[in-house]
């Protein structure tokens, strides 16, 4: 047995033949037509999500080399506070901040090109939504956590070794 759609369209193409004297009918659904034009936006999404990935692991890549540039560069310093009587937690801050600061510096730059850009993209389509403020901060915390915990497990490493180890040379 046929579905109703089956029979409606069996009867729709006999009946065009009758009228146009078997021409042939080009017809579509409207939801395939749909589909077929936001399959290109689909795949720039695939893309995009694959290339965000990348630069974001390689953006770490060069986050986590810095901060191991920047803690061998103040071992020494660390390890004087260390005898001088600095806790871990006032030593892992020390080097945070200045990464934080950074972190930070970057969002708000990143952030009206951002904008500009999604809002130039998203006027194409006839139904749209609004850039929200919370997607904003959404990124800019998730790039501080990251920097946060790279930050931490060099300076946790650091300011928990022997200081005599890093003043030995001088």
């Amino acid at each position: 047995m046929e579905t109703l759609s089956g029979k409606t369209t069996a009867f729709i193409n006999t009946t065009w033949e009758k009228i146009t004297g078997g021409e042939d009918i080009y017809a579509s659904f409207v939801n395939q037509d749909l589909d077929y034009l936001y399959e290109s936006e689909e795949r720039a999404g695939k893309v995009a999500a694959v290339f965000s990935g990348l630069a974001i692991f390689i953006a770490c890549l060069g986050l986590f080399g810095l901060v191991s540039f920047v803690t061998e560069q103040r071992k020494k310093e660390m390890g004087i506070r260390k005898v001088l009587g600095a806790s871990i937690l006032e030593l892992i801050i020390m080097l945070s901040k200045e990464f934080t600061r950074w972190v930070l510096i970057a969002n708000l730059i990143a952030w009206p090109a951002a904008y500009l850009i999604m809002n130039n993209w998203l006027a194409n389509f006839a139904y749209r939504t609004n850039i929200s403020f919370e997607i904003f901060l959404l990124s800019a915390t998730t790039a501080l956590i990251i920097a946060l915990a790279t930050v931490s497990t060099h300076a946790i490493r650091a300011a928990t070794a022997n200081p005599v180890k890093s003043l030995r040379y001088e």
